[in-house]
């Protein structure tokens, strides 16, 4: 498991390698100086002991200086260096991942949660930006710190030099047994963060019922409890770093007494000098934090392991609805005609189909309306148009052109899909009615609010067509928001509008003549599924559908005619209007 994970780690880096072998060597140079500097030290104490002239002291003290200084500037310079790395592959990486999430189908998005999917994309991608920067430049920085003045120490001393360095294997042992303590508490605090964050979004966005119904109790004792508990987490990671971080000093002096008592001796017997003693105590400081960041190291290194592998995962997931290798060229005139022959979707572990067998024909410039119970396969029909669900080839055709052969942009590009619950973007009205063609002029947008019968409603907010719509659409109601949704889609001038019951919060009034307004733009076929049979009655045709099967097709009349699905449908709506008027 290590090997390939250490290749997955070179893979990422492998792009930045110069940026890295630069960052590694300046390391290496810092390690140079940082082991020259005590010696030189040691000099100088050595010279104050054994007569000195002022002139040699002071140019020895300025060159120590000068090369203090040159560290401090290269150790910046490595440091600027590894970091941006890791910086450059989280924004390399986020890049990726959201242009991935992009190419995914809508179902499995839904399925899977958005909460997985942005943890991937935000705390797992931070974990490999850690691993990546701050990881390996800690442990290459420790390894050249013991493997250049571990020697130096050993050639002045070898069991005094081994008697100091003695506790650190103590010290990482407190690191590590405290660290994944720390990482565990940070996660449990992020979780109570998240869980704020969640209540209070939560809140601001369903604030009119909480003042309908009176809640504010209630929530105000909700955000108390889950406060209560990121207060509790904060604390306890607080208690754990203020334990730690004394005990690490406590360690780290330990060592310097122990060296200081074992030097004393050694400087009575004349086998030490005062400068060797000195140039000790330097590098036994020196290797003071490189020990304490490695068990620090250590968890980030396994915990951007993970993260990696997690996002790796991610972006290993294949869509299952994607463009043909050689697509087929559009048809050169877009009629909008729509033909299924034996159209059979099912949902990925479903039991059964939700469409099973359909067969059906729209010429160009029809109005055809489907209707049928609820779970009937109605708007899995309308994601089939614009592929929004996975159809098998030989079964659906746009304009004579199998829908699985054409490049999924130009497929829709001829299918406006007008969904039931048509998400509005935090952005003003004229944004959200141009979003499918950014560029459109305002005229343009405009012509389709009239068409979308919004114009008159837009002419009443203040800002007019730079009303800021609030999220999700929340500032508009229902029917506004769906004749926002319509008049997005009319834009685009598609041969084909697919309608999912995108009329349902309008009056009877209103959605009649938006269909008159549509249907009087020649040659634009139109798909709509509906629940008011009112609605399809006026339509060329109906389809039936029951339980995934196209059950009846014809004339509203026709359908009346003869007993089936339609005519019970029609005969329940009837009696629910005839319960709902009022005496």
């Amino acid at each position: 498991m290590a090997a390939p994970r250490l290749a997955l780690i070179l893979r990422y880096l492998r792009p930045h390698r110069r940026l890295v072998l630069l960052g590694m060597g300046a390391l290496v140079a810092v390690n140079l100086l940082s082991v020259t500097i005590p010696l030189l030290v040691r000099r100088v104490v050595d010279d104050l002991q054994d007569g000195f002239a002022l002139s040699d002291v002071l140019h020895q003290a300025w060159l120590i200086v000068a090369l203090a200084t040159v560290m401090g500037g290269v150790r910046l310079w490595s440091r600027m260096l590894v970091f941006g790395v890791g910086r450059q592959v989280e924004a390399d990486l986020k890049q990726r991942i959201f242009e991935h999430l992009l190419r995914q189908e809508p179902g499995w998005v839904q399925t899977t949660g958005s909460g997985e999917v942005i943890s991937r994309a935000t705390s797992d991608v931070e974990n490999v930006r850690r691993l990546l920067g701050f990881a390996v430049l800690s442990l290459t920085n420790t390894a050249l710190a013991y493997a250049l003045t571990l020697p130096a120490m050993l050639a002045i001393d070898p069991w005094l030099s081994l008697a100091a360095v003695g506790l650190y294997p103590l010290m990482l042992m407190v690191v590590r047994l405290f660290g994944g303590r720390m990482m565990r508490q940070q996660r449990r605090q992020q979780e109570a963060l998240a869980g704020l964050s969640d209540l209070v979004q939560e809140d601001l966005s369903g604030i009119s019922a909480i003042k309908i119904y009176g809640q504010e109790s209630t929530e105000r004792a909700a955000f108390a409890g889950r406060n209560r508990v990121y207060r509790d987490a904060a604390l306890g990671l607080a208690r754990t770093r203020s334990t730690l971080f004394p005990l690490l000093e406590g360690i780290s002096s330990l060592s310097l007494l122990l060296l200081l008592a074992l030097g004393s001796g050694q400087l009575e017997s004349g086998r030490l000098s005062i400068g060797d003693l000195v140039a000790l105590i330097l590098y036994v400081e020196r290797l003071v934090f490189p020990t304490a960041l490695l068990g620090f190291t250590l968890n980030t290194f396994q915990t951007g392991q993970v993260s990696l592998e997690r996002v790796e995962d991610l972006l290993g997931r294949v869509p299952r609805i994607v463009s043909p290798r050689q697509p087929a060229a559009p048809a050169s005139v877009r009629r909008g005609a729509i033909e299924a022959r034996g159209l059979t979707v099912q949902y990925p572990g479903a039991q059964r189909p939700a469409l099973s067998d359909v067969h059906f024909s729209l010429e160009s410039g029809e109005l055809v309306a489907v209707v049928g119970p609820v779970g009937c396969g109605k708007t899995t029909l309308a994601r089939a148009l614009g592929r929004m669900v996975e159809v098998a080839p030989g079964q659906l055709f746009l304009d004579g052109l199998d829908v699985t052969a054409l490049e999924l942009e130009a497929l829709r590009a001829q299918v406006a899909l007008v969904p039931q619950e048509g998400y509005l973007f935090t952005a003003t009205l004229a944004d959200n009615l141009r979003y499918g063609d950014p560029e459109a002029p305002l005229s343009a947008v405009e012509r389709v609010a009239e068409q979308a019968r919004l114009a008159a409603d837009i002419k009443g907010f203040p800002d007019g067509y730079q009303t800021l719509v609030g999220e999700r659409g929340i500032t508009l109601s229902g029917g506004q928001r769906q004749r926002t949704a319509l008049g997005r889609a009319l834009l685009l001038d598609a041969p084909l509008l697919v309608l999912d019951d995108a009329l349902a919060s309008v009056d009877n009034t209103t959605a009649a003549e938006i269909l008159a307004s549509v249907r009087a733009q020649r040659g634009r076929t139109v798909l709509m599924i509906s629940h008011q049979l009112s609605a399809a009655a006026g339509a060329d045709r109906v389809l039936v559908l029951d339980d995934g099967r196209l059950v009846q097709q014809g004339r509203h009349q026709e359908l009346l005619a003869v007993p089936g699905t339609y005519r019970r449908l029609w005969e329940r709506q009837q009696a629910d209007q005839q319960l709902q008027t009022p005496v």
